[in-house]
């Protein structure tokens, strides 16, 4: 964020990376708003390539709140400035700033709980889902450098909530990984600690204050639990 707002070297790889990971929330808003999917595609690109050609994020540092909501709201506002641009430029004319994944995107999105859930709630539980997957997806890179892999591949099953009724014990988890049932006890709570600093830290790059991390986690918290585990991977 920093490198794009000042225009740095590296800036624009930066800010194409913050857009990576959070495009797929803002495509699924669009395509709840009942947007086809070429046009949320179209919607999506042009949002990122609106915050690159006006420096938008150049702003968020003066607002106070998430970063999640400013993206959203922005989205939004952007949504409804398109039907009175009559020129809009398709994908940001001749440019690309990202790669959308159109058919992974529909993939997805045929997997979503849409029967029951508005553009918001579901716009924040995706949230949560690609902020968690983010913490996950920096756990494994920790414990598969230290050489772990393996202890990682048996035991991250009990970093999620939703797979409790598929959990192995603690016995069958000691005998794959040839330890004691203690030893494994000890690796998963040690596991989860480290993944829930992670997932604050991770939360902590989206919020304007340190004090907002523990009710940004609650809301995503909420936001899962009104998706009642129906979200697609």
């Amino acid at each position: 964020m920093r490198a794009a707002q000042s225009q740095a070297q590296g800036g624009q790889f930066a800010l194409a990376e913050l857009c990576r990971l959070y495009w797929y929330p803002l495509y699924l808003f669009a395509r709840r708003r009942g947007y086809s999917p070429h046009d949320a595609q179209d919607m999506t690109q042009g949002f990122f390539m609106h915050l690159v050609e006006h420096r938008a994020l150049q702003e968020v540092n003066r607002l106070k709140g998430k970063f999640r909501s400013f993206l959203l709201a922005s989205f939004q506002n952007h949504l409804t400035d398109a039907f009175d641009r009559a020129h809009r430029l398709k994908r940001g004319g001749d440019k690309e700033f990202i790669q959308l994944d159109a058919q992974e995107a529909e993939e997805r999105y045929r997997l979503e709980p849409v029967e029951f859930l508005t553009p918001e709630k579901i716009f924040d539980a995706r949230w949560a889902m690609t902020v968690l997957g983010e913490a996950f997806k920096h756990l494994h890179l920790e414990y598969t450098a230290a050489g772990k892999a393996s202890t990682f591949e048996v035991l991250k099953a009990f970093l999620d909530p939703n797979n409790s009724t598929a959990l192995p014990s603690y016995d069958e988890a000691a005998n794959r990984l040839q330890v004691t049932s203690g030893a494994v006890k000890t690796t998963i709570h040690r596991l989860r600690k480290r993944y829930t600093a992670l997932l604050r830290a991770e939360v902590g790059r989206t919020v304007s204050d340190p004090e907002e991390v523990d009710e940004e986690i609650h809301a995503l918290c909420e936001a899962l639990i009104a998706a009642e585990g129906r979200l697609g991977p």
